[in-house]
């Protein structure tokens, strides 16, 4: 996975923490988790606020 995969990291961060609301996460955290999913190969410089908006608001989609 790389960060432009927001629909598979939404679901993968669903199943990795399903008691987390998305609305409550910083995107410190956001990133840090994303980078850690199994599976995931992107670089940390290569993320911006926009990408992490755009996980974020696929990880509340994927919640609904």
């Amino acid at each position: 996975m790389q960060w432009t995969d927001t629909i598979d990291i939404a679901i993968e961060l669903t199943e990795a923490y399903p008691d987390i609301d998305p609305l409550t996460v910083n995107f410190v955290d956001l990133r840090n988790w994303v980078m850690g999913l199994e599976g995931f190969e992107g670089r940390a410089d290569q993320c911006g606020e926009k990408i992490l908006e755009a996980i974020q608001a696929a990880w509340i989609e994927e919640l609904d």
